[in-house]
């Protein structure tokens, strides 16, 4: 399998099925381009061969396209049934699968207010974007009571006990609180740092860190140095 991913630093939706397929121990081969949505551009002009979304990540499986984050975390536990990325018992299965659709659907000013960038750090602006946005500060607010309950219901140390597709559809914003240094509650505080924690995780940031590469559109808050 071959799957087609975006700048590490910046691309949160690359992030998910790369870090679900490293956890999980999924073997495949990374593709990585370099975000540039202009029409003409390699980013496009590849991905044009590959699937009509024209967008990362793209995971390739014998000649079949799977694309959007939501798609790849539905082919995959299908592919590989004994690796239990979603939780087992049923009901467990629809609570993660709803709050991978929250993800997936919500939190629009999170994302754009507070966009992925792992090698920034950028506390101030996470102050001005929570005392002056106040969709921001409730996108956060619900993800903090989120996690929380369902650490409650699980006990951890992941959203289900074990790492799995939610864990993976989260982790991006672990990045985020991070960077806009946002302050959590103890339990969430712990939790975004578990994931942080990972191996894999970390592999992703020192590569992200490494990248060195610019983009002015996802720097909204610095000029390049």
């Amino acid at each position: 399998m071959q799957l087609y991913i975006g700048n590490k630093n910046y691309s949160s939706w690359s992030l998910r099925p790369w870090l679900l397929m490293r956890q999980a121990g999924i073997a495949f081969d990374e593709v990585k381009l370099r975000l540039d949505f202009k029409d003409a551009s390699p980013f496009k002009q590849t991905l044009a061969t590959i699937a009509p979304s024209g967008r990362v990540p793209v995971l390739v499986d014998d000649g079949l396209a799977v694309w959007d984050t939501l798609a790849i975390a539905e082919y995959l536990p299908e592919k590989f049934p004994n690796l239990a990325l979603w939780p087992v018992p049923a009901r467990e299965r629809a609570r993660a699968r709803s709050l991978c659709a929250e993800m997936h659907s919500g939190f629009g000013a999170l994302r754009s207010s507070l966009p992925m960038n792992i090698e920034a750090f950028l506390p101030e602006v996470g102050a001005i974007k929570l005392r002056d946005e106040p969709q921001v500060a409730r996108d956060v607010a619900r993800i903090v009571q989120m996690w929380s309950d369902q650490l409650d219901a699980s006990g951890g140390p992941f959203l289900f006990g074990a790492f799995g597709i939610v864990d993976a559809y989260y982790a991006p914003v672990c990045t985020r609180f991070r960077t806009y240094g946002v302050a959590l509650a103890p339990d969430a505080a712990a939790y975004a740092r578990r994931v942080l924690e990972l191996p894999q995780m970390q592999e992703w940031e020192a590569e992200a860190r490494a990248e060195g590469d610019f983009l002015s559109e996802d720097e909204p808050y610095r000029q390049a140095r």
